[in-house]
């Protein structure tokens, strides 16, 4: 899949990215806990550090072996995994992220618009899986309409609402909020601590 911009992403989409974090429930970064999903070359990992993020509470993913590589070397201190994003939990669960609980939010820097529609299920049933009931998935896209389609969402019980357009960005990209209906079904639950 590899990365999805052709540029970093800029300031102005780094911070509409993390405006839906402050509409969260927990709404103090420091105790918020995130998962980033396509962290390529960090932009959004450093906005979240930034944001006031605590390192403990942050897992960043990337699964392309070089990207991981660079990741390492300016986030030393982070929890860093390479991994595919259709393999969250199990992944979250190896690295002990999921035992200090679920996550409130799930970054996504991922390329969903290119993806087919099983690799897009499989990804937000991965997210949602490791979020806590009324977490959020936040997703950015070049262009005006969501990348997951109304089907889609139907099909997974997904909201979706339009957070920001950032058109300083080269090219201009809209990010988009992703939450579930709270079910019995969707409830997180956490790792088996023996395992």
């Amino acid at each position: 899949m590899g990365v999805a911009a052709v540029l970093p992403s800029g300031r102005q989409l780094s911070q509409k990215m993390l405006k839906p974090l402050s509409l969260l429930p927990e709404s103090d970064p420091a105790q918020q806990r995130v998962i980033e999903l396509g962290a390529g070359t960090g932009a959004f990992t450093r906005a979240l550090i930034e944001h006031g993020l605590h390192c403990a509470n942050l897992l960043v993913v990337e699964r392309d072996a070089s990207l991981h590589g660079l990741l390492r070397q300016r986030f030393p201190d982070l929890q860093l995994i390479q991994a595919d994003a259709c393999a969250l939990r199990t992944a979250a669960q190896a690295s002990g992220y999921l035992l200090g609980g679920p996550a409130d939010a799930v970054i996504s820097g991922l390329g969903l618009l290119s993806m087919p529609r099983a690799t897009q299920r499989s990804i937000l049933n991965e997210a949602f899986s490791v979020l806590r009931p009324g977490g959020c998935f936040v997703q950015f896209t070049y262009g005006h309409a969501s990348p997951v389609s109304r089907a889609l969402r139907e099909e997974l019980g997904l909201q979706v609402r339009r957070a920001g357009l950032a058109w300083r960005n080269a090219p201009p990209a809209s990010v988009f909020v992703y939450q579930r209906a709270f079910t019995a079904a969707h409830t997180f639950s956490p790792p088996d601590a023996t395992q």
